[in-house]
């Protein structure tokens, strides 16, 4: 064989073994990218922007702060995380509300009820929210208010319990429906 040819493919075996060398790091470089931006659930809760992205119905509204609640219950929340979260669910309390739960009271009897919970292994394994053709919408006293139903399957164990709980959402000044209040269904009259 000619020298020449024998260059031209030294070089080309040479220029292959750099571009594939290349493209493996590179791809690598993106792999490990990609799982560094994988979000947790907290994060992805706390994400929301809530000026422009405020849950607009009160199912929306109850998932949200759902999310949130299995947060507390089922992920291992550092005590800023809890803080965070716990703000951001008193964002979608009602005014009323706010003023009968201070902020720091609130937040350690929160962290004191996600501490018994993880001692005794429970979590919220499953949450529904009744379908927005089962709100109950009415006025009083010149307020908007609506009333909806939510289940929740708690597990402890190889146990799992239904807790059942009806919300009073009110609508605010806004137009945006904030959390009046919750009871037990059971002490509830049925919608």
């Amino acid at each position: 064989m000619k020298k020449s040819t024998v260059r031209v493919t030294m070089i080309l075996i040479i220029l292959f073994v750099v571009l594939v060398g290349v493209y493996a790091y590179l791809s690598n470089k993106s792999r490990s990218a990609a799982q560094e931006g994988v979000m947790t659930n907290v994060q992805k809760v706390l994400s929301r922007d809530m000026e422009y992205d405020y849950p607009p119905t009160p199912k929306e509204l109850l998932k949200y702060y759902n999310d949130i609640q299995k947060c507390f219950y089922n992920e291992n929340c550092t005590d800023e995380e809890i803080e965070e979260l716990a703000n951001r669910a008193r964002e979608l309390y009602d005014d009323e509300l706010l003023a009968n739960n201070e902020v720091d009271v609130h937040i350690m009897s929160l962290k004191e009820e996600i501490k018994d919970y993880k001692a005794h292994k429970r979590v919220i394994s499953a949450v529904s929210v009744a379908a927005s053709t089962n709100v109950d919408f009415f006025q009083e006293d010149g307020y908007e208010f609506a009333r909806i139903y939510c289940g929740y399957n708690v597990t402890e164990g190889s146990t799992t319990k239904q807790v059942r709980q009806i919300f009073l959402l009110r609508r605010d000044g806004n137009k945006r429906w904030k959390i009046y209040g919750w009871d037990s269904a059971n002490n509830v009259n049925p919608l």
